[in-house]
C-alpha cells in the first residue's frame, strides 16, 4: 500500500543511520530531499539509488498537494530533511497535514533529532522540557523572550553560530546573567562540543571564540535554579 513515510537522517554522524530508515529508502520510489545535493552524500554511503526530488521551504507549499496526488495514485514517498527528523524546525508538518487531510497513510520512523542529545548532555532536568526552535529573528523576539524568561522547565532553542553570542547576551539581559545554560555544537561529529556556564560566561566565551557548526541552546528554567530538582515520584515517596 502506498503511504507516506518520514525518515529521520544522521544529525552528523552517518553511523546514526538505522537500518530500518536505510531499507525504507530503498525501498520507496521517490524521496523528498531539502537539499538533493546534501542528501545524495548520504544515499551514495549507503547504496541507495532512489530517485530523488526537492522539497523544501522555499516550495512545500506549492508541492504538497502535488506529491499528495502521486501517493493516491500508488506511489511510497520517502521525505528526509538535510539532517535530523523532518518536521522538527525543517520542511515536514505541511506535507504530513496535506496527507492526512487527504487520508494519505503517513508513517514516521524513530531516529536522530538535534536536540534530543543536547537536552540529556546539559544536566538539566529532561522529564519536563519545552521546545522553541529558532526564536523570532526580529519581529515578537523580545515578546517571546519576556514570556519565556518565566518557564519554569528546561527550555530548548536552536541557534545560527553567527547569532549566537547575540542570543546568549539578550537572554542574560532578560532572564538574568547568572542563568545557567549549555550550547552543544557539531553533535555526534569529532569536534562535538558541550559547554556549560550562566549565560554570561557563555556570551563571554563566544565572544572571544567564534563557534562553527549546527548550535542547540539548552536554558535551565527559572525555577530550577540554585535547587536540587525532584520529580513527583521522588517528593511523594
Amino acid at each position: 500500500m502506498s503511504k507516506l513515510y518520514i525518515v529521520p537522517t544522521p544529525v552528523g554522524n552517518l553511523e546514526d543511520m538505522t537500518l530500518r530508515a536505510i531499507r525504507i529508502l530503498k525501498e520507496a520510489d521517490l524521496i523528498l530531499a531539502e537539499d538533493t545535493r546534501t542528501s545524495s552524500v548520504l544515499l551514495k554511503h549507503y547504496g541507495i539509488g532512489t530517485r530523488m526530488e526537492s522539497h523544501h521551504k522555499f516550495n512545500e507549499h506549492k508541492t504538497a498537494g502535488a506529491v499528495c496526488e502521486k501517493i493516491l495514485s500508488g506511489l511510497t514517498v520517502a521525505l528526509i530533511s538535510d539532517a535530523g527528523t523532518p518536521g522538527i524546525s525543517d520542511p515536514g508538518f505541511l506535507l504530513v497535514r496535506t496527507c492526512r487531510d487527504a487520508g494519505v497513510e503517513v508513517e514516521t520512523l524513530p531516529g536522530p533529532t538535534a536536540f534530543v542529545p543536547a537536552l540529556v548532555n546539559s544536566g538539566f532536568p529532561c522529564d519536563r522540557f519545552c521546545f522553541e526552535g529558532f526564536l523570532p529573528v526580529k519581529k515578537g523576539r523580545q515578546t517571546r523572550l519576556r514570556i519565556l524568561a518565566e518557564e519554569a522547565r528546561t527550555m530548548i532553542f536552536y541557534e545560527s553560530p553567527y547569532r549566537l553570542v547575540k542570543t546568549l547576551e539578550q537572554l542574560a539581559d532578560v532572564f538574568g546573567a547568572e542563568r545557567r545554560a549549555c550550547v552543544s555544537r557539531e553533535l555526534t561529529k569529532k569536534f562535538e562540543e558541550n559547554r556549560r556556564g550562566t549565560l554570561a560566561e557563555l556570551a563571554a566565551w563566544y565572544g572571544k571564540n567564534a563557534p562553527k557548526g549546527e548550535i542547540v541552546l539548552v536554558v535551565e528554567g527559572k525555577d530550577e535554579k540554585g535547587k536540587g530538582y525532584e520529580t513527583e515520584d521522588q517528593e511523594e515517596q
